[in-house]
């Protein structure tokens, strides 16, 4: 299945303690990461790849997703019925995703059954069969995968909103590819991919839950020895944004709108002061958007800001959901908004609000060792370190309304703002002087 989009802050933060991080480089290259949590009975453990649906040249758009189903249909020793009945057959979890920069597998079992995870997961990434007759199945089925986002408005505004901000370039391409290039995927260009991919150095075993680093690092390096040490390069172009205006009439009962702008980063340095401002317009239920389109005005049952943060790019996006004949209305307050939080000073307590929201929600993250195996996997791939909890409740902390409002001024441009629609708005129009930000 594709990642889905980051639709709160994309903090990728968080530990309570350092010491229970370790961190190991394998001689092939491979990295392993554990944190230890002795009062649990559970480990989470995932093999993350660093690369994703952006590093795919225009042709194969699409192969990083199906690439991660194949992987599933079985392997040289075992098929798709065996790996699935060995982890049922000992109560454990199993699950995988693509997303635009990374791809992970990753089980959630027992401790006690720490090593068959590693077998069955080190079997998944080195040996998959990728059978003629498997690949051909599996084409029916990311084809009705496509068809569904066709099929889930809400899914496909936010498609057609990314792929109009960065055209032509991989971040805009769905993750799931399009019906021509999935139809043309060959074993043999599957194959090619699969043994220039899934190298060593491309990728990551994060493990959490109650383990001992040493123990881990034995039963990952015998299972992973065989993994190539070189792979194919890959080239990364930061997108260019084009805020575009697109209306795509469809008859829904509901129009479904996208409003946003490029952001930063994942490593910039004002990302704090970008995740307490998307807290403060849409992050939560007291934020401004909720109140004054849902509440005050009853314009949408579902409103929201979010982040999307990639290595070089971001992007800051609002959508909501509300009645065709209501769609200008709708545009119009959220235009308001983001002027209102470009030049009017907020006050202390909204701000604090603000903080204390983002810091539970991270807090709470931390109750679960699938979402640490997680963070620490996605940390390894943007930041090259782990962060501590305090480093990221500091820096969120350390937020000021001049900077919330330095980076809404910053973000919020004039013409910056790009515009998606998609329902039965046959006529509707949005001219760049009504989305203009001021």
């Amino acid at each position: 299945m594709p990642g889905r989009r980051v639709l709160a802050a994309a903090i990728q933060s968080p530990y309570v303690s350092q010491s229970d991080i370790v961190r190991d480089v394998l001689p092939s290259g491979l990295r392993l990461l554990t944190e230890r949590m002795p009062q649990v009975r559970s480990v989470s453990i995932g093999v993350w790849l660093a690369r994703g649906s952006r590093h795919e040249t225009e042709q194969l758009s699409g192969i990083a997703h199906f690439v991660e189903h194949m992987l599933f249909k079985g392997t040289a020793t075992r098929s798709a019925e065996d790996i699935a009945q060995t982890v049922d057959s000992i109560g454990g979890q199993m699950d995988a995703f693509t997303a635009k920069e990374y791809a992970s597998y990753y089980f959630k079992v027992l401790d006690e059954h720490l090593p068959l995870a590693v077998d069955v997961l080190a079997d998944i990434v080195m040996n998959p069969a990728l059978r003629a007759d498997d690949i051909g199945r599996e084409k029916k089925v990311v084809l009705e995968e496509i068809k569904m986002v066709e099929d889930t408005p809400d899914d496909l505004v936010h498609e057609l909103f990314t792929e109009n901000l960065w055209p032509q370039h991989p971040l805009g391409r769905p993750i799931l590819g399009i019906k021509e290039t999935v139809e043309a995927l060959t074993q043999e260009v599957l194959r090619s991919y699969f043994l220039e991919t899934y190298t060593a150095p491309n990728l990551i075993v994060a493990a959490v839950g109650n383990i001992e680093h040493e123990r881990v690092r034995d039963l990952v390096q015998r299972a992973f020895e065989r993994l190539p040490t070189t792979g194919g390069p890959v080239a990364e172009e930061p997108p260019r944004v084009l805020p575009r205006t697109v209306i795509r009439n469809k008859e829904l009962e509901q129009s479904h709108v996208c409003l946003g702008t490029g952001s930063y980063r994942q490593d910039h340095d004002d990302r704090y002061a970008s995740y307490v401002l998307n807290t403060v317009l849409g992050g939560s239920m007291s934020s401004r958007l909720f109140q004054n389109v849902r509440e005050k005005r009853g314009l949408a049952y579902s409103v929201f800001s979010g982040l999307s943060a990639y290595r070089d790019a971001g992007s800051m996006t609002i959508y909501a959901g509300c009645a065709n004949e209501a769609v200008g209305e709708l545009v119009d307050v959220v235009i308001g908004e983001l002027r209102r939080i470009k030049d009017e000073p907020f006050p202390g307590p909204e701000l604090q609000r603000a903080k204390d929201h983002l810091k539970g929600s991270l807090m709470l993250g931390l109750e679960s060792t699938s979402s640490r195996m997680s963070h620490l996997a996605r940390q390894e791939i943007y930041f090259d370190r782990q962060f501590g909890l305090d480093e990221t409740l500091e820096g969120i902390e350390a937020v000021s309304v001049d900077d919330v409002q330095r980076v809404a001024r910053d973000l919020f441009g004039n013409a910056s703002l790009a515009a998606t629609v998609v329902g039965a708005v046959d006529g509707l129009e949005l001219s760049r002087e009504r989305l203009a930000l001021g």
